[in-house]
């Protein structure tokens, strides 16, 4: 029973992430009620099957940590723009492509990790964060394109939802405060039923039992440019994941070898090919389940094992999956803000372990989430350009992504040549001294 409920408290503090980037994505194109009850239903099943992959360790993959893998944030904004751009099957081609690039290069993937150091990765994130932000504006709002868009009662429950989460967090302690998010999208929606802002219909409507279908959407279409987003996406995923794995090992007292990298690194491709295969979503490691097990203290993978085959069990209930497609958009705005706002502070931590004093790494963080937050907001400066190109260069998340890497990558050869040539000069003086 013990086992139980400390899997369960990993459940409920992994759910609200869960899924939250489903509704999003499926909001953004346009999918149908029951479309989106499948991509819920489809994800939370995924989110165990992942996990899983990643705590019963073999001899191929697996790392045998307490890592709980979830959809990651990271390809909220890209997808949407893949979908938009060229149609949900080739969203799922570049997943597909992404996770076989990720299992091809697990094997030296450590060698790689030196081109995202924290000034990259931080900058990334912040990126990340503050792009998710304006769809959070929307969604308080009503949503786009809503008939109440920017309504009293709209406005009043996403703040309202916004400040139940903040009030949680303030006065609660440990797995209350983990659950904060989840707690407030239930109380949300209890708050809007009332005033007849929730439909139960698609709950109705909804199978009681149903499996995960291989190409549900159709046929993955391969594309060069939503290809290289999503390697892009994945790149930075395992630069994330890489953090977790290190706090875990930290926590749990148990080191990690290359190997049990490689092998970690592999599980997450899988996972990425697994949803890609069964139209779910990209996954990366939850930072968030890692406070959880500092504070149960249960470091043993079988708690974790435990919650990945609960989410296995709801996956196959569409009905359950159908509750979180009846959430209002202004319950999930004020949510949202929460969310993307410590996907922020998550970034600006990360920037600050960076050398700050350093004025080329400020130079690094100015421009990238300069681009990043400017292609965001003027996305239609690439309008010109191509197909492929406009992808790319108009996502400010990629944009942004690749300006922090390549500046990093110039600033670092000028770093080592200059280094080089100081050394050089000292080696002469020695010589001819």
């Amino acid at each position: 029973m013990k086992i139980f409920t400390l899997a369960l408290q990993h459940l409920l503090a992994m759910y609200a992430g869960a899924v939250i980037v489903p509704l999003i994505i499926g909001g953004a194109l346009g999918l149908s009620g029951e479309q989106l009850t499948y991509l819920v239903a489809a994800d939370i099943f995924m989110c165990g099957a992942a996990t899983l992959l990643q705590v019963l360790k073999n001899k191929f993959m697996g790392i045998g940590l307490p890592v709980v893998l979830g959809c990651t944030f990271t390809a909220v904004a890209p997808i949407i723009a893949i979908g938009k751009e060229y149609g949900i099957g080739a969203v799922y081609g570049s997943i597909l492509a992404a996770g076989l690039f990720m299992v091809l290069i697990a094997g030296f993937f450590g060698k790689l990790v030196r081109f995202f150091p924290p000034v990259v990765t931080g900058s990334v994130v912040t990126i990340i964060g503050l792009t998710l932000i304006p769809a959070a504006m929307n969604n308080m709002a009503g949503g786009e394109g809503s008939e109440s868009f920017g309504s009293a009662g709209n406005l009043s429950l996403s703040f309202g939802v916004l400040l139940f989460i903040v009030l949680l967090f303030k006065f609660s302690k440990g797995f209350f405060q983990s659950i904060a998010i989840l707690a407030g999208l239930a109380a949300g929606t209890a708050a809007a039923s009332f005033t007849g802002m929730v439909n139960f219909q698609a709950v109705a409507d909804a199978s009681w039992i149903s499996f995960p279908h291989p190409f549900y959407f159709g046929t993955p279409v391969f594309k060069a440019a939503p290809i290289l987003t999503m390697i892009l996406v994945s790149l930075v995923s395992m630069v994330e994941s890489t953090g977790v794995y290190m706090a875990l090992s930290n926590l749990t007292g148990r080191k990690i070898s290359e190997e049990d990298l490689k092998k970690g690194y592999r599980a997450e491709g899988t996972a990425y090919l697994l949803g890609g295969m069964f139209n779910a979503l990209p996954y990366t490691a939850y930072s968030q389940n890692v406070g959880l097990v500092q504070l149960s203290g249960i470091k043993k993978p079988l708690v974790i094992s435990v919650m990945g085959s609960m989410l296995i069990v709801l996956g196959l209930v569409p009905k359950i999956a159908a509750f979180a497609t009846i959430i209002p958009s202004p319950v999930i705005g004020g949510a949202m803000v929460a969310m993307f706002g410590m996907v922020i502070a998550y970034g600006i931590k990360m920037l600050s372990t960076a050398d700050l004093k350093n004025q080329e790494n400020l130079f690094v963080i100015a421009c990238s989430i300069g681009i990043g937050l400017g292609v965001t907001a003027v996305p239609e400066m690439f309008s010109q350009l191509p197909g492929s190109l406009k992808i790319l260069a108009g996502n400010g998340i990629v944009a942004g992504s690749l300006t922090a890497i390549a500046l990093n990558i110039l600033f670092s050869l000028k770093s080592r040549k200059t280094e080089a040539g100081v050394q050089e000069r000292q080696a002469y003086k020695q010589a001819t001294s």
